[in-house]
């Protein structure tokens, strides 16, 4: 999608595209499911810190770190290889991706420029910046390992990032009627089309999503980890997906926007399933 368009509130318009009103509905009834939950109004910081954990756990599987949650759990030294320093990164953008909520709508690419920080936890002189015209791309060791790319789009180049990203910038900075829905899709996709850093650009396109969302007040606690829901749909319909996004068509968007609300409503029903297993005593 071009985010340098003229039209005043573009986002807006996205709304009304087929199908999308009914994907905010449902991901909106879904959220509200969670939050009218009875455990909710007792241990929602436990439900919160779960949720980050399963939440970190789905991003990570999708950048080739497939992980058992218990095992995610229980670890305390994630540099011992590829994927365990993939699954550190996740868990690091989750906790760092709540301390940004304040500065994602006054500087949103400061933002995506420390996620990328966090997430690559290097001192390289491509962290943290844009790529340049002849850097590559390697979205993780792990993932690299696991088989082919997971997006196998054409690669913008440099002049393009910079251009979309300013245009990405400007949307967030100014706002607007879209339904946190659709500003975070697209948020999310225009990220992984581009491809702005040089790695780890999954893992930060899904943390800015979460950003997203929560500061738009729709998950406010942050207790519906879309990443959960990336990861259960799987790797091909996330690709898939995207390529609709890429291909900037009305349908193409729409089936965009509608994986992204499944993902959301598959993450409130794992925290809704979190809340019965504490209102049982079994978690």
């Amino acid at each position: 999608m071009s985010t340098t368009g003229g039209n005043a509130d573009p986002l807006a318009a996205l709304g009304s595209l087929p199908g999308v009103a009914e994907s905010v509905e449902s991901v909106r009834k879904a959220v509200d499911r969670v939050y009218g939950h009875r455990i909710m109004r007792r241990r929602s910081n436990a439900i919160t810190s779960e949720a980050a954990l399963r939440g970190a756990r789905g991003s990570a599987a999708l950048s080739g770190a497939d992980w058992a949650l218990e095992e995610v759990r229980r670890r305390a030294d994630f540099s011992g290889d590829d994927e365990a320093r993939v699954v550190g990164s996740a868990l690091r953008l989750t906790a760092e991706a709540g301390q940004l909520l304040s500065i994602w709508r006054q500087s949103p690419l400061r933002v995506l420029a420390r996620l990328h920080l966090v997430a690559a936890a290097d001192k390289g002189d491509t962290v943290g910046r844009p790529r340049r015209d002849g850097e590559s791309v390697t979205e993780t060791a792990a993932s690299a390992a696991a088989g082919p790319p997971l997006i196998e789009l054409p690669l913008p180049d440099a002049a393009e990032v910079e251009g979309r990203l300013d245009g990405l910038a400007r949307l967030v900075i100014a706002g607007g009627s879209a339904p946190a829905l659709v500003t975070a899709a697209i948020v999310h996709g225009e990220l992984l089309a581009l491809r702005p850093f040089g790695s780890h650009n999954g893992l930060v396109a899904r943390a800015a999503e979460r950003i997203v969302l929560v500061g738009s007040g729709l998950d406010p606690k942050s207790v519906c980890p879309a990443e959960v829901g990336h990861g259960e749909l799987g790797r091909a319909a996330y690709a898939s997906a995207l390529e609709g996004y890429v291909s900037g068509t009305p349908e193409g968007m729409a089936t965009w926007i509608a994986h992204c609300g499944r993902a959301i409503e598959l993450g409130a029903r794992e925290s809704t399933a979190v809340c019965e297993a504490l209102q049982r005593g079994a978690a």
